[in-house]
């Protein structure tokens, strides 16, 4: 199995390297069977193999290429780490309108922003170890894990007994059909934060989540972004005015976004040239790289799935409730099978796993409120239903809106263009779901996840003091919104009343 590689070999990689696939690692030998085998060293894997270890269970863990999986090698880790730093590029080239006189041309200097994102990464690695999983008791074998059968797994050779074990194997990057795709090198989540050098002009596929936060990420450190999206506009899964904020954001930062495509075409000129159609006009530009961030595919080959009765499809491995798969002893966690493809997701299925898998647990993925965030300037964060989700199951609901442009500290910070919304059970204060859009919607969303996680009402938030000022009191505003509705008129005449009754 080739690892996924580390580019450029500098120190900062070869840290990285050392952490989490050391060169010269040796395999422990197996001494009696394990409480607990867990393949797969992304989130899932190394919070079930910890969380067990932990209470005691003898736990072996399997990983084939960088312990700490997609996260931290090609995903929430490095593209945080390029973020942050077009979110600088971007406050500074905007710096006059806060009264702040800065030259009229800004160098960044792209080489550098990438060593930075390498150094912290490896900064980071050390929490996902092979030698720290080692030191928690655990036996880490690097190798291809294969089962044998319903008790036992192979390792390169060596058998591993087990009276339960987690697949953790997590996704992977899985271009869709694209013609003329295959006549050109062209880059994904794997190998986009190898770059060493700012492509003059970007050509992104696919709006979601990580290529509309490459595509801006990517415009504001100075590239000429080509975006294309099958669907129209932005983020299809998102609130609709919530993805329209984020796309006029988008364009205001320089990409140039083709929604509605037809016709897509990758062609081999020379170098990379990219034809699409886009509402009625032809588009024919050349490019310096293209990211195709569209499609993703589960780790299941090479395990022997079927010999162990593990029924599975191109979205995954199947599982019910509990995470169990269709095999008893056999249990799963993360992207491997779930739709949230999100660390944070990841980190609490693999919790349910524990208590399942060796405490004879009943715990419910179902019962988990998971929010997520796509990390565009400003972000977008959700947690529970849409609003189209709630009339497509027959749920009535209330709708409550603060828009930034009437908060003052978002005024003040000159991030106005965005809000919260929330959805409440119809005649109740209970939160059903939220979107925000906001410079740290991501950091908003939890208080009201905490919400509805643990039954408090919308009016409770509308209780609570928040400090003054700041953007999260938008979300106790709405609080007040709802407390103004249960001002019924035969309420407010009896209070009128009172009032008269009282002078």
């Amino acid at each position: 199995m080739t690892l996924v590689q580390l580019q450029p070999n500098d120190e900062h990689n070869q840290a990285l390297e050392a952490n989490v696939h050391p060169p010269d690692w040796s395999n422990p030998t197996p001494a009696g069977r394990y409480n607990l085998v867990v393949i797969g060293a992304g989130t899932a894997g190394l919070v079930a193999a910890a969380g067990a270890a932990g209470l005691g269970a003898k736990v072996a863990l399997i990983e084939r290429s960088l312990m700490g999986g997609d996260c931290l090698n090609v995903g929430c880790v490095p593209s945080k780490g390029v973020i942050s730093a077009a979110r600088v590029a971007a406050t500074v080239k905007h710096a006059s309108e806060f009264g702040v006189e800065v030259p009229d041309r800004v160098n960044i200097n792209f080489a550098n922003v990438m060593e930075r994102m390498r150094k912290l990464r490896a900064r980071i690695s050390p929490n996902d170890s092979a030698t720290r999983f080692s030191d928690l008791g655990i036996d880490v074998y690097f190798g291809q894990g294969r089962f044998i059968d319903s008790n036992s797994i192979d390792v390169d050779g060596t058998k591993l007994e087990f009276k339960r074990a987690v697949i953790a194997t997590g996704a992977r990057a899985s271009a869709p059909p694209i013609a003329g795709l295959d006549s050109v090198e062209y880059l994904t989540n794997e190998s986009v934060f190898s770059l060493t050098e700012l492509p003059r002009r970007f050509g992104v596929i696919g709006a979601g989540p990580i290529g509309c936060e490459m595509a801006q990420s990517f415009a504001q450190l100075g590239s000429e972004v080509y975006l294309v999206e099958s669907e129209h506009g932005i983020l299809p899964r998102e609130d609709r005015e919530a993805a329209e904020i984020v796309r006029k954001a988008m364009e205001q930062d320089g990409v140039k976004l083709l929604c509605c495509g037809r016709n897509l075409e990758i062609k081999n000129e020379g170098g990379i040239r990219l034809t699409v159609e886009s509402h009625g006009q032809e588009y024919n530009e050349p490019i310096d790289a293209l990211l195709v961030a569209v499609g993703r595919a589960p780790n299941v080959e090479n395990l022997n799935l079927e010999g162990v009765g593990v029924d599975f499809d191109k979205k995954g491995v199947k599982v019910n409730d509990r995470m169990q798969t269709t095999n008893p002893n056999i249990f799963a966690a993360g992207d491997i099978c779930s739709p949230y493809q999100f660390t944070h997701a990841a980190d609490f299925m693999a919790r349910i796993v524990i208590q399942n898998a060796l405490f004879k647990g009943r715990k419910k993925s179902s019962a988990l409120t998971i929010p997520w965030c796509t990390y565009t300037s400003p972000e977008i964060s959700h947690v529970g239903l849409y609003e189209h989700e709630a009339e497509k199951q027959g749920v009535e609901i209330e709708t409550y809106v603060q828009h930034f442009s009437d908060v003052d500290r978002a005024i003040l910070e000159g991030e106005d263009e965005g809000f919260v919304k929330i959805h409440t059970k119809k005649g109740s204060d209970q939160i059903l779901g939220a979107t925000i859009v906001a410079r740290n919607a991501g950091d908003m969303i939890s208080e009201i996840t905490l919400a509805m996680t643990h039954g408090l009402g919308l009016s409770k938030i509308g209780s609570t003091i928040h400090p003054y000022p700041t953007q999260a009191e938008a979300i106790r505003k709405l609080g007040d919104q709802h407390s103004r509705t249960r001002l019924t008129p035969l309420v407010k005449t009896m209070f009128n009343k009172w009032l008269a009754w009282t002078r």
